[in-house]
C-alpha cells in the first residue's frame, strides 16, 4: 500500500486529533496572553515605582520622573523578555536550542528579581519591615538596659564585703583601745592605723551607697524611654516620621545606659582594694617601754596581715564583677525600607513570593506552552501534510483553488481580447504609403 492510500492507525488518529484540540486551545489563548502579559508587566511597574520612591530622598519632580522612568522601563523589560521566551522557547525542536534558551531565561529571571522584585517587596513590605527594624532596636537597647542594670547591682552588692572588712577593723579598733591587742589599752599606733583603715573603707561604702539611688533613677528612665520607643514601633501615622521621634529616643537611652555603666563602682573597689595594704601609713611607735614597742610592732605586722587577706577578698570580688560580659553597645541606624525588606527577608516571605511570583509567573507560561508544542509536535510526527488535513482544511483548500481558477480564466480572457483586439490596433496606424 501506497503512502497516500495507507490508512491512519488509531494511535496516529487519537495524535492527530489531540494535535488538533490543543493547536485550537492555544489559538484562543492567544486571543488574550498578550493583555495578560501587559497587565503583569504594569503592575510589576507600579509596584517598582512605589519601591524606587521610597528610595529617593528628593521629592521634586526630577525624582517624580526618575520614578516613573525607571517603572516603565522595568514593564517594558518584563513585557518583551517574557513574549520572546512565549514566542521562542516553545518553537524549539532540538534540546541545544531548548537548553539554550532555558538558561536565558533563568538569566533574564534573576536580572528581573536584581531589577524589580526586591522594589516590589519593598513596596509590599517595607513600612512593615521598617518597623521590625525598629522592634529589633528595642529589643537590643532592652538587653543593654538590663545587662548595663544587673552589672550596676552586682558592683553594689559588693558593699556587703566593704561593710564586713571595715566593721572588722572598727572592732579591732576598739580591741586596741581597751588594750586586748598589742596589751596597752589606749589610742596608740596600732589604734591609729586601725582607725586609718577603719575611715577608709568607711568612705568607700558611703560612696558606694551614694550610686544607689542613681542607678534605680537611671533604671527607671531607661525604662520610661523603652516604653516610649515601643509605642514609636506601632504608632499609626508613616513609619519614617516615627523613625525621626524614635531616633531622638534612642540618643536619649543610649545616654542612660553609658551612666548605667559608670554607676558601677566594681573599679573603685578593685582599685581601693589593691590600695587598702600599700596605703598604710605606719606611725612612730609611742610605747614607752621597748617591750610595749615591740609588742605595738608585732601588733601592726598582723593587722597589715590582715589587711592584705582583706584587700584579696575584695578584689576577687570586684574582678568577678568586672569579669561580667558588658552590655553590647546598641545604637540606631535608620534604614530605608528596601534595605529593611532584605535585612528581615525570612520574616517577610510571603511578600517577597509575591513580589517574585508576579514577574516570575509567565515563565510557568512558558514552560506549559512549550510542554503543549512537544505534545502537538508528537502528534503530528510521521504524518504528511495529506493525512493531517482535517474537513475544514480540506474545504479552505478547495476554496482557495476555485479561486485561483477564477483569476487564471479572467487572466486568459483578458489576454484572448488583447489578441483580438491587436490586428484592428495594427490597422489604425498603417502608414499612409500602403
Amino acid at each position: 500500500m501506497t503512502d497516500q492510500n495507507r490508512r491512519l492507525t488509531a494511535a496516529e488518529t487519537k495524535g492527530l486529533r489531540t494535535a488538533k484540540e490543543l493547536e485550537a486551545h492555544i489559538a484562543w489563548l492567544d486571543t488574550f496572553t498578550p493583555a495578560a502579559l501587559g497587565i503583569l508587566a504594569i503592575a510589576s511597574g507600579i509596584y517598582t515605582y512605589l519601591g524606587v520612591s521610597s528610595l529617593l530622598e528628593d521629592t521634586g519632580a526630577m525624582s517624580f520622573f526618575a520614578a516613573v522612568a525607571y517603572s516603565v522601563a522595568v514593564s517594558v523589560g518584563i513585557f518583551v523578555f517574557w513574549s520572546f521566551m512565549l514566542r521562542l522557547l516553545p518553537a524549539m525542536r532540538n534540546a541545544a536550542g531548548y537548553i539554550g534558551l532555558t538558561v536565558m531565561m533563568i538569566v533574564g529571571s534573576l536580572a528581573i528579581i536584581a531589577m524589580s522584585s526586591w522594589l516590589n517587596a519593598a513596596a509590599l513590605a517595607g513600612s512593615a519591615a521598617v518597623e521590625q527594624h525598629l522592634d529589633t532596636t528595642v529589643r537590643d537597647y532592652q538587653t543593654s538596659l538590663e545587662q548595663a542594670h544587673n552589672i550596676a547591682l552586682s558592683a553594689q552588692a559588693l558593699r556587703q564585703e566593704v561593710r564586713r572588712a571595715r566593721e572588722a577593723f572598727e572592732a579591732l579598733a576598739e580591741q586596741e583601745r581597751s588594750g586586748e591587742l598589742s596589751g596597752t589599752a589606749g589610742e596608740g599606733a596600732v589604734y591609729r592605723v586601725l582607725r586609718q583603715k577603719t575611715e577608709e573603707l568607711q568612705s568607700l561604702e558611703t560612696q558606694i551607697g551614694e550610686q544607689q539611688p542613681l542607678i534605680a533613677a537611671a533604671y527607671e528612665q531607661g525604662n520610661a524611654t523603652l516604653g516610649r520607643m515601643r509605642s514609636l514601633t506601632v504608632a499609626p501615622g508613616r513609619v519614617d516620621q516615627r523613625s525621626v521621634a524614635f531616633s531622638e529616643e534612642s540618643v536619649r537611652l543610649a545616654g542612660v545606659i553609658s551612666n548605667l555603666n559608670q554607676y558601677s563602682v566594681a573599679l573603685l573597689v578593685a582599685r581601693a582594694a589593691a590600695d587598702l595594704p600599700a596605703s598604710v601609713v605606719l606611725p612612730e611607735l609611742d610605747g614607752r617601754t621597748a617591750t610595749i614597742r615591740d609588742a605595738q610592732s608585732s601588733t601592726i605586722g598582723s593587722v597589715l596581715d590582715a589587711l592584705d587577706q582583706r584587700s584579696q577578698t575584695l578584689g576577687q570580688a570586684a574582678a568577678e564583677v568586672l569579669a561580667l560580659e558588658p552590655p553590647q553597645e546598641t545604637a540606631y541606624n535608620p534604614i530605608s525600607s528596601a534595605d529593611a525588606v532584605i535585612r528581615y527577608a525570612g520574616n517577610f516571605v510571603p511578600s517577597w513570593a509575591g513580589a517574585i511570583a508576579i514577574d516570575l509567573l509567565p515563565g510557568v507560561l512558558v514552560f506549559i506552552l512549550a510542554i503543549t508544542q512537544a505534545a502537538i509536535r508528537n502528534g503530528r510526527d510521521g504524518l504528511s501534510i495529506e493525512e493531517t488535513l482535517t474537513l475544514a482544511d480540506l474545504k479552505a483548500a478547495i476554496s482557495a483553488m476555485k479561486d485561483v481558477e477564477a483569476s487564471m480564466d479572467q487572466s486568459d480572457t483578458e489576454i484572448l481580447r488583447r489578441v483580438q483586439d491587436e490586428p484592428a490596433v495594427l490597422k489604425t496606424h498603417k502608414p499612409a504609403a500602403e
